[in-house]
């Protein structure tokens, strides 16, 4: 087999799991990130199913991330003097292990650090293909060439740009936006969250780090915004204009906001693509087939993307051609099951009409012992175990 250079762009979740099953099937990869540092902060992300445990499981992190669970028990809609009006089951919103989206960067960092070289401060500005491999130019760092590139790098995927063309192109904004960050656990919420609908906004709560913070959640409708993405000010004030005055924690959510250190903030999106592999370039995770953070499958399933891609590398012996197309066969069904999860939530979670949001808040009331609830559960399940994982190691 021959030992490829690989050059993976993102250091989230599918960027360091590629790395370490390459590095495992005997290739080199280099992990370029354009932050200075491991992003801490982000939402709750879960994994559900033995698809998803397995490849944990393999790798040998389950254990770790099952120690630094979230561990919520339930999480509640309120009103706004914060009386509790209905609960949403546990199992339908967690998996089989809940963690905090920094925490999972930091396992799987710590999982492929000796495996891979980390470039962080960084990012690709050019590709250039020729027969034998790609030219890669930086925007801080000096040219280099490597046998094969990997996008594993989001949403707003600079990979994905640069091979495929523009972002519009591929991304479907679903009509809401989402801001995430760390705040004081003022309410002193114990292993549970709270949630604040109104017309067109959600507000939510829960708690973190075994009660002593809590992360706040701010969704709101609105169709696609000009000048926001990086800049930081500009999306604290489209916050403030959309939830001052909106009431139970609103405004204080909004003075936390400031002082947050790992803020966040962006729109909810899908990517849909053909295909997500041209010449010596290939995409994963969020960066080839986004679910939308809606969904709750963005994470299992850019784990399970990188560990198919890796693998099909490795049984074609280095052969990107035949790799990436058996790669592309593998995963498409599946990302396919994955974002129609994310079809259609948002209007269902943020809601913009009153006699919508008032039916809501009555619909959760009696949801828990409704059947279908089993049901909605048991088809979760079912999207998130429709992939045979091969033994590629064997």
């Amino acid at each position: 087999m021959r030992s490829l250079n690989v050059l993976i762009s993102g250091a989230s979740v599918a960027g360091p799991a590629l790395a370490y099953w390459l590095h495992r099937h005997g290739f080199k990869p280099t992990i370029v990130e354009r932050a200075p540092a491991l992003r801490e902060g982000g939402h709750a992300v879960d994994f559900r199913g033995q698809a998803h445990l397995s490849i944990l499981r393999r790798m040998g992190v389950l254990s770790e991330l099952e120690a630094v669970r979230t561990d919520i028990a339930s999480t509640w809609y309120v009103n706004s003097e914060g009386r509790r009006q209905a609960r949403m089951p546990d199992d339908l919103f967690s998996g089989d292990v809940e963690i905090l989206r920094g925490d999972l960067a930091r396992v799987l960092y710590e999982a492929s650090r000796d495996r891979a070289e980390y470039v962080f401060g960084d990012s690709i500005t050019s590709l250039t293909e020729d027969g034998d491999g790609v030219n890669v130019t930086f925007e801080r760092g000096a040219p280099r060439r490597f046998d094969l590139v990997i996008g594993a790098d989001g949403l707003h995927s600079n990979t994905r740009r640069l091979t495929f063309g523009p972002e519009e192109n591929y991304v479907k904004h679903l009509g809401v936006y989402c801001a995430i960050f760390t705040a004081g656990n003022h309410l002193g919420l114990d292993r549970t969250g709270h949630a604040y609908l109104t017309p067109g906004r959600l507000v939510a709560m829960y708690s973190t780090k075994h009660d002593t913070e809590a992360r706040a959640v701010l969704y709101f409708a609105s169709p696609p915004l000009e000048r926001v993405r990086r800049n930081v000010e500009r999306q604290r004030a489209v916050l403030t204009e959309h939830f001052a005055g909106n009431g139970w924690q609103s405004d204080r959510l909004l003075q936390d906001m400031h002082h947050a250190p790992d803020f966040y903030f962006d729109s909810v999106g899908q990517v849909r693509m053909d295909g997500w592999t041209r010449g010596r370039v290939a995409l994963v995770g969020d960066a080839a087939y986004c679910p939308s953070s809606l969904s709750g499958m963005g994470s299992g399933l850019a784990l399970v993307g990188a560990y198919v891609l890796a693998g099909e590398l490795a049984a074609a012996h280095g052969d990107h051609r035949v790799a990436f197309a058996r790669y592309e066969e593998a995963m498409r069904e599946y990302a396919v099951g994955c974002q129609k999860m994310g079809d259609g939530v948002a209007g269902f979670m943020v809601p913009q009409s009153r006699l919508l949001a008032t039916f809501l808040k009555q619909y959760y009331k009696v949801m828990p012992y409704m059947p279908g609830k089993k049901l909605m559960v048991a088809k979760t399940r079912k999207v998130a175990e429709n992939i045979a994982l091969h033994d590629y190691a064997a």
